[in-house]
């Protein structure tokens, strides 16, 4: 991805949440220089990688498989410092995250406004295949089951709890808007709890055409 193009998607994301009343820490608007020597006061923040995180999943089509996150609190299973985790996400329509399980983290994605969310579950084999076995989650506290591959439609307000080794990929429904994802969990460890059904790239490689706006999570080694 082009520095140039995930600014674009920072700035789009930060007038949406605007837009949604939805406020970030003060330090989501640092410029990359206040980063600089930074580590002692913010190591939290760099440990655990809070903050901006624009993916196109390797795929080079960012507004067709993609995901703009920010990471506001995280902890470490090691440190035993906090053992949860809050992101807060923008999704377009048809904009697809590709289907993956994790294998520890246990989580709630929950619509919180704008368009409606489109998942689709599977459950997964012993040896991680998609199970063709009926899934049972809990919306919103309520057992729902639904055939493996079923779309489930999450409207603003409704959430989903999403346990370890369910398979699951999700995308804004066409005609509703982009949509405003939160997310609470257990500790996130995007290297090592992620399992994509299909190879793609978690981090992208970024060709740096202009200054950043604001830092990535995985720019902060490289500015400090």
């Amino acid at each position: 991805m082009k520095r140039s193009e995930v600014n674009a998607i920072i700035n789009d994301m930060k007038v949406f949440l605007a837009g949604n009343r939805f406020m970030l820490p003060e330090w989501a608007f640092w410029p990359p220089e206040k980063w600089k020597g930074s580590y002692l006061k913010c190591s939290e923040i760099i440990d655990n990688k809070l903050g901006w995180d624009i993916t196109d999943f390797g795929s080079g089509d960012f507004n067709k498989k993609g995901l703009a996150l920010f990471t506001i609190r995280n902890g470490s299973f090691d440190r035993k410092d906090k053992l949860y985790c809050e992101k807060i996400m923008v999704a377009g329509e048809g904009q697809v995250t590709p289907m993956h399980f994790h294998w520890s983290k246990t989580e709630d994605i929950i619509n919180r406004g704008g368009g409606n969310l489109v998942m689709e579950l599977y459950r997964s084999t012993p040896d991680d295949q998609l199970s063709d076995e009926p899934v049972t989650v809990s919306i919103d506290g309520v057992q729902v089951t639904v055939k493996a591959g079923e779309k489930i439609i999450l409207r603003p307000g409704q959430s989903i709890c999403l346990r370890s080794g369910f398979y699951h990929r999700f995308y804004g429904e066409a005609g509703k808007g982009k949509v405003l994802i939160g997310e609470v969990s257990l500790v996130n460890d995007d290297a090592n709890d992620n399992r994509f059904y299909d190879q793609v790239g978690r981090f992208p490689d970024i060709e740096e055409d202009e200054k950043p706006v604001h830092l990535l999570v995985n720019d902060y080694q490289r500015y400090l």
